[in-house]
């Protein structure tokens, strides 16, 4: 995690606008080392949560004052959660009563009410005589703080059309990373192109009139050099799409691209899923060390993104596709 905290101080500099982390329960982790290492000093937060483990209204106040704090910078990504080590991992914190072997109901009940807490609904009741309040006894209580724009920085980590058409409804934005819980025999990206034009259709009827990102996520190793081509193969060698079973269900995972620049801008260029994106997030070997990453980072920014139409964030923030009639 530390390694994740300096490449993010880095990778500021080469344009990019975020760093995102995704958080898998039951793996080693020492926060207080995080925070030591200077962790809270990031300008901009992002991550992933599997939600079945989290209490959803001390993450929605988690949220809204990290939000405040970061001066409205947060994208804060949440899902169901990937396939983990733990069985039931959730019940060991407390959460019971799943009949899903996934959790997915609980996941989906918790992440309703996060969504009402962030929006300001009222979770609870004062009391009597509330204690160093200025409510009013037994007012309706929303969670503090609120922070309104919230909402527009939640996404949802879809892994198939029926969650992205509910989150299209919902209003939120929607994050499809290199696994999809279904497979037909169409390629990656065109499975995950359709299921972006589900959401964005989803959204349109629902009559949402904000403009709403999506981003998509891609392992991708440019080859500049000899040494580029020992550790990642030879250039245009990453292979096709995979179908495997997870979690039960019949899924496509993702290629891993690899190749010269000219090569990999061609391969994305006929990405179905990455053009229709305005958000590519780039999945980097953490374990891999900074420097590596670092200039897989800055060999993508220099020679591979700037052809598929990638601003530097030092040109503005990053803005969404509108899709209202």
């Amino acid at each position: 995690m530390i390694q994740v905290v300096d490449v993010d101080r880095q990778r500021a500099h080469l344009g990019s606008q975020l760093t995102s982390v995704r958080r898998r329960l039951h793996t080693r982790l020492d926060p207080e080392q995080v925070r030591r290492h200077g962790g809270v000093q990031l300008l901009r937060a992002g991550g992933v949560e599997g939600i079945a483990y989290e209490n959803p209204l001390y993450l929605a106040e988690e949220a809204a004052a990290l939000d405040h704090i970061a001066d409205g910078r947060v994208a804060l990504g949440i899902s169901r959660g990937a396939p983990e080590a733990a069985d039931r991992g959730w019940e060991s914190f407390g959460y019971t009563g799943s009949t899903d072997p996934r959790g997915a109901d609980i996941a989906a009940a918790k992440f309703d009410t996060f969504l009402q807490a962030i929006q300001g609904h009222p979770m609870t009741r004062a009391a009597a005589q509330p204690y160093m309040s200025d409510a009013a006894p037994h007012a309706p209580l929303a969670i503090e703080p609120q922070s309104e724009e919230l909402i527009r920085h939640i996404w949802w980590g879809s892994g198939s059309r029926a969650t992205a058409e509910r989150t299209g409804h919902q209003g939120l934005n929607m994050m499809s990373s290199t696994l999809l819980t279904e497979a037909n025999g169409s390629s990656f990206g065109d499975l995950q192109a359709e299921q972006i034009d589900v959401f964005r259709e989803a959204f349109r009827e629902a009559g949402h009139r904000h403009v709403p990102r999506v981003s998509v996520s891609r392992s991708v190793f440019p080859i500049l050099s000899d040494r580029d081509r020992v550790l990642f193969g030879a250039g245009g060698s990453g292979g096709g799409d995979q179908i495997g079973i997870i979690d039960g269900t019949r899924s496509t995972f993702g290629r891993t691209y690899v190749g010269e620049p000219d090569q990999l801008i061609e391969q994305l260029r006929a990405d179905a899923a990455v053009m229709s994106a305005d958000t590519l997030l780039l999945t980097i070997p953490s374990q891999a060390g900074v420097d590596l990453n670092l200039e897989i980072l800055e060999n993508f920014a220099t020679h591979v993104a700037p052809a598929l139409g990638w601003k530097p964030n030092t040109e503005g923030p990053v803005v969404g596709d509108p899709v209202t009639a």
